[in-house]
């Protein structure tokens, strides 16, 4: 039998109407009875569109309050947020629309050619409300949310959030980095990616306020810390770089507790610029997957286990795969864990064995039982805390007659942690203006390899594949 719960905004609306769920860069705030009532409002005007339980419903939108009462608009009807990424190209877009089957998308304004019909948020407001009743309990196993991440062999792969995924993911957070009356989460990722979402979840399920930002700019998040009573943020490595060289001789008032750092492992010397600043920072480890973090470094830890990820959260498991030097796959289970793919039976049975999720990426466990992270996914590029996979770039590249063959490497970057290089073998005369042009009409600027570099051949092992950790070689001859 299905577990269900009271649903989570009318029950924070219930319990404390008048605090703030919402707070924006101009002081404004949003409560948790205005947030109620705003997403109720907005599920009531959806149904006139023919959205109803299990409609999947794609979003589209930078940071805003409104993309936020859309996404728990769509829990009281029980339909599906498809999340979309602003950053991908119309392409990119469309075959997750299709893939999902997704026949409407809510966006903050008109721009992308998509195969659906597009309706902004102003315009929903201004539909007529549809008195129907709407969920008043949330099914812990009923699929929430759904967002994209790209696959190694370059088609992206819907990951399905149950609501009790979402639950155990904030419940599990808690447990390990506490709650306190005061705190105030500061959310500056994009809630496209489920790192940004979580923040807005957390906050309903805590009773605290997200401090919501439109955009990173690490001068108005670092005031942010300092003047608004700021007490945990989430950042990726790029991020708290320059948030970090902007502090100059500043220090992070005390009642700032934690940065909590995803999107990939940061430098040994960026953690311990950090550390000198005082700057509480907590690394995590976890995927789209494992709906946000899964092992966190604990507030106990943080300086003594410099480099680590932590431990798993406590109903979250971990298991390094065999090795013979300690150094395995890592593996992790636990009820944040997604149970697949939408409609990709097979990519879920890749990854998944006896309820174990194969992560992909390499890493020790020591003596204490802390995980360190040695090694990202396989060929993943982790680039500003977006992750880029070469096949994606390499499919696109291959369309042109002028390439005979092409591969895709990560660099490192000092801005970006890393950054996409392309290797060419021409098929016929071209350059790299006339491939970088064609790339732009079909993928996301932030993939665009930086640096195109033409080669005789690519290098490759005995069983002919590419073998990308010769490929930088290339760069330093």
């Amino acid at each position: 039998m299905s577990e269900t719960i009271p649903h989570w905004l009318t029950k924070q609306a219930d319990l404390a109407p008048d605090k703030i769920a919402i707070e924006h860069e101009d002081g404004s705030t949003i409560s948790f009875s205005e947030l109620k009532d705003s997403s109720r409002r907005f599920a009531k005007k959806l149904v006139q569109l023919g959205i109803s339980t299990g409609s999947r419903v794609g979003i589209l939108s930078v940071n805003h309050s409104d993309m936020v009462i859309a996404v728990h608009a769509l829990s009281y009807l029980g339909a599906v947020a498809v999340m979309l990424n602003t950053r991908l190209a119309d392409d990119e877009l469309n075959y997750q629309i299709h893939d999902a089957d997704v026949a409407t998308v809510l966006v903050q304004e008109h721009g992308s050619q998509l195969d659906a019909s597009v309706y902004t948020f102003s315009e929903i407001k201004k539909l007529e409300e549809k008195e129907i009743p709407l969920h008043e309990e949330l099914n812990l196993d009923e699929v929430f949310t759904i967002i994209y991440t790209s696959g190694t062999t370059g088609f992206p792969k819907g990951v399905m959030h149950t609501y009790g995924n979402h639950w155990w993911s904030a419940v599990s957070s808690m447990l390990n980095f506490g709650l306190d009356k005061d705190d105030k989460w500061l959310a500056v990722l994009p809630i496209f990616h489920v790192g940004g979402l979580s923040i807005f979840l957390r906050s309903v399920i805590y009773g605290i306020p997200a401090y919501l930002m439109g955009k990173f700019d690490e001068h108005a998040v670092n005031d942010a810390i300092m003047t608004k009573n700021i007490t945990i943020a989430s950042v990726v490595p790029v991020m708290l770089k320059k948030m970090v060289n902007a502090l100059d001789d500043r220090d992070y008032p005390k009642n700032f507790r934690s940065v909590l750092l995803g999107g990939g492992p940061a430098s040994k010397s960026l953690l311990e610029k950090a550390r000198a600043h005082k700057v509480p920072v907590f690394q995590s480890f976890g995927m789209t997957e494992t709906s946000s973090q899964i092992v966190t470094l604990s507030p106990d830890n943080a300086l003594d286990k410099l480099g680590s990820s932590g431990k798993p959260l406590f109903p979250a498991q971990l298991e390094i795969g065999p090795s013979e030097d300690g150094i395995g796959e890592i593996f992790v289970k636990g009820p944040m864990v997604t149970k697949g793919y939408f409609n990709n039976k097979d990519a879920t049975e890749k990854v998944f064995a006896d309820g174990w999720l194969s992560t992909g990426d390499l890493g020790y466990v020591d003596e204490d039982g802390f995980l360190f992270v040695v090694d990202r996914r396989k060929d993943l590029i982790i680039s500003g805390g977006e992750n880029i996979y070469p096949s994606e770039i390499e499919a696109i590249l291959s369309r042109l007659n002028s390439i005979r063959e092409v591969a895709v490497a990560g660099v490192e970057s000092e801005e970006w942690g890393q950054v996409p290089v392309a290797f060419v073998v021409k098929n016929s005369e071209t350059t790299a203006e006339e491939i970088l042009e064609f790339a732009k009409s079909h993928i996301a600027r932030y993939k665009l390899p930086k640096e195109i570099y033409f080669i005789d051949s690519l290098p490759r092992n005995a069983s002919n594949k590419i073998v990308r950790t010769k490929l930088v070689n290339f760069l330093e001859e």
